[in-house]
């Protein structure tokens, strides 16, 4: 029904981290130099890595474009992974201390990331026949232990990068599976719709990572709609913030409500969207708005996400009908149409589609 052929993805090049700007800053500020310092620490990294993200990004795209999964025998599809340990520097990719298919490592962070590399391709692969997030066979490289007392996962353009936290209110990064999805999904995004990261359409880049981090966990954990907890991020934090995890789909806004963090300030509906310059226009902020429609259809549906609501939601990112700048509006109309196009016109799903933007203040589908 879509076509899998990779697409060149320099329009855009964008340095997409897990926990957004904004909580950093509110930390940054913090009296207690304990908290403060390693978000003052983490924004100053993240500004290099946004440098060289734009520099890294032809060339990965370049690779990916000459390559077709239609060229690969099915059962050929499997991952390459490597896990690089950074040891505590800014070298990337570090020492390499795990390849495809050795035995595991004493380290947990690198056992950990070696796994949920493998959940991210396994669903890709098995649920969507996405080979790799290029969609042609691209390998998984990640890299452990990098920086010191740094608080952030990231994907650069080329591979998964994680901080091993301070300590104090983040824990290790590699902990939550769909943390390591959402980040691996930004790549996904990146050979297909290409989202610009601003405003609503970097809101929309944000969310579908969202979305697909939270079904790479639920795919890997067996879980339906009813027995996820739709939670971004579940214990990444330690036990002494106040809240449950970074975000939530199923109640946007009601993740943290800490000292040192502040308050969730995402929204769940229209009504509450926030105009900020900050963040790049609140793309970690108002993607709640997409979340939640995208948790209300999957719950409508029932059984398991990753099924009719996921398919909905992939057809709508790789089917090539996405512009750039595409807003919360011109987004649910393509799902409408990518519900119609593989459910029918009349369907169940379709309607659900419509409903699920319709309860979320979203016009259009």
């Amino acid at each position: 029904m879509k076509s899998h052929r990779a697409r060149s993805p320099q329009t855009h090049p964008v340095f997409c981290t897990i926990v957004p700007p904004h909580l950093l800053d509110q930390v940054s500020i913090h009296g207690d130099d304990l908290f403060s310092r390693p978000a003052r620490r983490t924004l100053e990294l993240d500004a290099t890595q946004r440098t060289r993200r734009q520099i890294t990004t032809v060339r990965n795209g370049l690779l990916a474009a000459a390559r077709s999964a239609a060229d690969v025998d099915p059962a050929e599809r499997k991952p390459q992974r490597t896990i690089y340990d950074a040891e505590h520097t800014q070298q990337l990719p570090g020492t390499k201390v795990r390849e495809e298919g050795a035995a595991p490592s004493q380290d947990a962070s690198v056992n950990r990331a070696y796994a949920a590399l493998g959940a991210t391709f396994e669903l890709y692969l098995s649920v969507y026949d996405r080979w790799s997030i290029d969609g042609a066979g691209l390998p998984l490289t990640a890299s452990v232990h990098y920086g010191e007392e740094y608080n952030n996962a990231f994907w650069d353009g080329e591979q998964m990068v994680f901080g091993d936290g301070d300590g104090e209110v983040f824990r290790d990064f590699t902990l939550p599976v769909d943390v390591i999805g959402h980040e691996l999904t930004h790549g996904v995004t990146q050979y297909t719709a290409n989202l610009e990261y601003l405003g609503q359409s970097g809101a929309l880049n944000e969310s579908v990572s969202d979305v697909f981090g939270s079904l790479i966990k639920q795919h890997s954990l067996g879980q339906s709609t009813q027995e996820a907890d739709w939670l971004i991020g579940s214990g990444l934090f330690t036990d002494q913030v106040e809240g449950e995890a970074l975000r939530s789909m199923k109640a946007p806004g009601t993740a943290y409500d800490d000292d040192v963090l502040g308050k969730d300030p995402q929204p769940a509906t229209m009504d509450d969207y926030v105009n900020t310059s900050s963040d790049n226009g609140g793309v970690h902020i108002n993607s709640g708005i997409p979340n939640h429609a995208f948790y209300k259809l999957a719950v409508d549906l029932g059984g398991n996400a990753w099924e009719r609501a996921g398919q909905i939601w992939y057809d709508t990112l790789t089917g090539g009908t996405l512009k750039a700048d595409t807003d919360f509006a011109a987004f649910a109309k393509a799902t409408a149409e990518a519900a119609k196009s593989r459910y029918g016109d009349g369907s169940d799903e379709l309607e659900a589609v419509r409903k699920c933007w319709s309860e979320v203040g979203v016009e259009g589908a």
